[in-house]
């Protein structure tokens, strides 16, 4: 195929809690986990605690490789976890057990936010997915998070998977979104004029000590530091990896459109400031369930009737990436079962603690 024809290229990073087969709290067996399956020790990490884990897919055009990747992993890391007395959970938060102040993995740099973050990272024990898409300069990165801001209460509600905290239903879908509104930079990021402006902006917050180093940007959607890429992470972590690639290729097609719309000189969306995180707000406090807020019209709509208008945007996009498919399937499981976070709560409602237990164990596509 023509280089200058393929579809874009993206990645996808999955975070996993480690939770006790019997109880439900976050189990410090990361480590371990990563010891059991040494054929794919190298596509696994420890995260912050040790109760997370993360893997991530490698540079991806197609996204049935994509879930390929991501299956393998998760059914590995699924039995290595039941080896060790835990579940493999995608989920946000632990549904009990986050009052326990988490255990910070042994290295350097996770020490150094240990001690400067003090209390609000003690027990950050949020997981997401995070999607990455290539983009051909910092430019069209920052015009990517501008555009693809209008769709971002959106995104959030499709992926909402935290409705549980400290043993508590919150109200709200996804928990996690609220927990991470707690960091020096959060929500999503101000508009800037260009990539220059962005990376000025970044270094003014590691001149000054409000944050460590680059990494350490906690907007929800961000240039990465390492890649040339965009990235998205405003996604809770996802029950099903086919879930997060549908989820990521969606991601995908928006930032293609963003980019291709820059380069036609097409005008930027106009909003309020700061009416994206509100609306973001919104749609985790309401997932699928209720109604989402577009920052542009500034009305609020049914939450599928503004999926749909999303999804006719990139409709050529999707399918010029052979994507179409994929998506409406999608869409379809979240019409048909709810979105994730109500899949956790009727899974409570019927059984409790074992009930959420055998959900994640379901979705990591493990019965014992």
């Amino acid at each position: 195929m023509d280089t200058l024809h393929q579809p874009r290229a993206f990645g996808v990073e999955e975070e996993y809690l480690l939770l006790d087969a019997v109880s439900g709290a976050p189990k410090d067996c990361a480590a371990e986990v990563i010891l059991a399956m040494p054929e794919l020790d190298q596509r696994g990490e420890r995260e912050y605690f040790s109760s997370q884990l993360e893997t991530s897919t490698p540079v991806c055009r197609d996204a049935s490789e994509a879930e390929a990747v991501l299956t393998q992993f998760r059914e590995a890391a699924a039995e290595a976890a039941s080896g060790c007395g835990a579940v493999l959970a995608g989920t946000g938060l632990p549904p009990v057990g986050s009052e326990t102040i988490g255990t910070v993995t042994p290295k350097a740099r996770y020490r150094r936010i240990e001690l400067e973050m003090r209390g609000v990272a003690q027990r950050q024990y949020a997981t997401g997915t995070h999607v990455h898409v290539e983009v051909p300069t910092s430019d069209a990165g920052v015009e990517a998070l501008v555009r693809v801001g209008r769709w971002a209460p959106v995104l959030m509600a499709l992926t909402v998977n935290s409705p549980f905290w400290c043993g508590e239903q919150t109200g709200f879908a996804s928990w996690r979104h609220i927990t991470t509104r707690t960091w020096p930079q959060a929500g999503y990021p101000p508009e800037f004029a260009d990539g220059d402006e962005y990376q000025h902006a970044v270094q003014a917050y590691v001149r000054s000590g409000v944050i460590l180093d680059p990494a350490m940007v906690y907007w929800i959607a961000r240039l990465s530091d390492r890649y040339p890429t965009v990235e998205f992470r405003l996604a809770d972590a996802q029950l099903r990896p086919s879930h997060s690639v549908a989820f990521a290729v969606i991601v995908r097609a928006l930032v293609d459109q963003a980019v291709h719309d820059a380069e036609d000189g097409r005008p930027r969306p106009l909003y309020a400031p700061d009416l994206i995180n509100g609306a973001i707000w919104m749609a985790a406090r309401n997932g699928l369930g209720s109604e989402l807020i577009d920052p542009v019209t500034e009305q609020a709509v049914p939450a599928f009737e503004l999926v749909e208008q999303m999804l006719s945007t990139i409709d050529g996009e999707l399918g010029r990436f052979g994507d179409r498919d994929r998506v409406k399937a999608y869409v379809q499981d979240l019409r048909r079962e709810g979105d994730a976070s109500t899949r956790q709560l009727e899974a409570f409602y019927d059984e409790g603690m074992a009930g959420l237990l055998a959900l994640y164990r379901e979705a990591s596509a493990v019965t014992g």
